[in-house]
């Protein structure tokens, strides 16, 4: 089980509001919540939502653990990462349900307003608990979707070797796969260059990334164990239990190879439980050239920032970036989200514990606000020059204990339309910019949508699900079109029991089966 799927098991609280004046009243409840400031939303009808089920749909299988969006907003891709079949490729038998949790991934493209399924992929080597889909990362275009799959067994190094020798549990794999005239078909099989250990695998793809024109990957493995620092080096120590590392690949044609081995440069040895866990989340740029990568776990899970820049084909760690207000648990780097030009980078900190709403001002006594009740924090950093500085310190607009703000982040290519996952949020409501004090529906999850103008932030929607439904995690995953206006929302504890585009909303007939919403 990873990180990610430990967290989820988390117990939840009781609800706690807070105010943008921190008035509380008795037993921390604040007297008065944000007013968002734009109610037009998203810039589309608020009520027009695209629901979406797998075409398989069965339960506890988490479609919508992760999703990717074009930069048009007309290709969505949703991983399921405990579907349950078999097969193998593009267009399988998705009935087959022999290899539990083997995971499969669901393209999904727009004509017109008309949404239909396009393909239905699975790993060239599917395996029970593979976990194929836990990441994906579409390209601009859409025609170029790299997968991770990090409990991937094979032993294999490199770029499309044995797929089939299972001999190391939870090694992880990466798959990409290219679209040609509608038609998908898998173009590379991705392993790290030093495949971890036989005794523990070191859960390669765990997060994946593309840049704009798809001939960038990286790839990140949170166990990966080397003791290695900087920019490629000694990959086969194995004595850093945990460290973390990303694999940076490029494109020729249609070829693959391995750029870089990505370590941070200096690395704090004081961690909570485990290592740093490097490469929990990781953001890249539109040309490939700025990668930002969370040391998570790093600082006893304070969390900070890697900045990594490529000169040519030669890359350099340039940055390492902390919050203002850092604590202990707070988990910086729990999402990571940056701009195309590689000059915003927004940063979640699920963990953080400050009672306070909205967007803060920087000279807000932040420090005097600690509930140690996991509220979470988004972070904006902007660069000038070569020069980092903390832009904004971003809190949901109805604060409540342990709903996880900042779980997941999603950027516009400007930079300017930050969205915010918080999927313990227990809000009630359904669409968009609902009654936020109605708080009965835990666990239900929520989105945040942000904007900015010049240097400025503020709330823009309150997204809820369509269907709203007790825990099921709605804002898990995130992504967000080129321009800001189409926002998709991973819910995969949903438990409706349809199949398909919009189909019926109101079954509660199979648990954890998942949905994706359009706004």
């Amino acid at each position: 089980m990873s990180v990610r799927q430990l967290l989820y098991l988390a117990p939840i609280a009781a609800v706690l509001l807070a105010s943008s004046s921190v008035v509380n009243g008795q037993d921390g409840v604040a007297e008065e919540l944000v007013v968002l400031t734009d109610l037009a939303g998203l810039g589309r009808d608020e009520n027009s939502v695209t629901y979406f089920k797998a075409s398989n749909a069965g339960a506890y299988e988490r479609f919508g653990e992760s999703i990717a969006l074009s930069a048009d907003g007309t290709t969505l891709a949703v991983g399921a990462i405990f579907e349950d079949s078999s097969a193998t490729g593009v267009g399988g038998d998705q009935a087959d349900f022999s290899a539990p949790n083997a995971g499969a991934v669901y393209i999904f493209t727009r004509t017109g307003s008309n949404w239909s399924q396009q393909a239905y992929i699975k790993a060239s080597n599917t395996g029970a608990s593979d976990r194929f889909g836990l990441s994906v990362a579409l390209s601009h275009d859409g025609d170029t979707l790299a997968v991770g799959a990090l409990g991937e067994d094979s032993a294999a190094t490199g770029i499309n070797g044995d797929q089939h020798d299972n001999s190391i549990d939870n090694a992880g794999a990466a798959y990409i796969f290219t679209r040609e005239n509608r038609t998908w078909s898998q173009q590379a099989y991705i392993k790290a260059s030093n495949t971890g250990r036989i005794e523990e695998g070191d859960q390669f793809g765990y997060d994946v990334v593309l840049n704009g024109n798809g001939d960038t990957l990286a790839v990140s493995a949170i166990s990966e164990d080397s003791a290695a620092t900087g920019v490629g080096g000694e990959q086969d120590d194995d004595s850093a239990a945990e460290i973390g590392a990303v694999y940076v690949y490029s494109r020729d044609g249609a070829d693959w190879s391995q750029q870089a081995y990505l370590k941070p440069r200096s690395f704090s040895t004081e961690m909570l439980i485990g290592g740093i866990l490097f490469g929990f989340a990781i953001g890249m740029d539109e040309s490939g050239n700025t990668l930002a990568i969370s040391g998570f776990n790093e600082e006893t899970n304070r969390g900070s920032i890697y900045v990594f820049e490529r000169a040519g084909s030669d890359w350099f760690e340039q940055a390492r970036l902390v919050a203002s207000n850092p604590e202990i648990g707070d988990g910086l780097g729990s999402a990571i989200a940056v701009s195309a030009d590689g000059n915003t980078i927004a940063a979640g900190a699920f963990d953080e514990d400050s009672a306070l709403v909205g967007i803060v001002p920087s000279d807000q006594g932040i420090d005097d606000q600690r509930t140690d009740d996991a509220i979470g924090a988004a972070y904006v950093f902007v660069r000038r020059g070569d020069t980092w500085s903390q832009q904004a310190f971003i809190k949901p607009t109805n604060t409540q204990v342990n709903q996880h703000f900042g779980w997941t982040l999603a950027l516009s290519l400007d930079g300017d339309t930050l969205a915010v996952g918080a999927h313990f949020e227990n809000g009630g409501s359904t669409g968009i910019n609902g009654d936020q004090r109605d708080t009965s529906a835990q666990d239900a999850g929520a989105a945040y949508v942000y904007s900015r103008s010049g240097t400025t932030w503020t709330p823009r929607a309150y997204v809820k699900a369509s269907n709203t439904f007790v825990r099921a995690e709605f804002g898990s995953s995130l992504a967000l079109n080129d321009d800001g206006t189409v926002l998709a929302v991973g819910a995969p504890r949903e438990a409706d029991g349809a199949a398909g585009i919009n189909g019926n909303q109101a079954a509660d007939s199979a648990a954890e089966s998942g949905a994706v919403y359009i706004y």
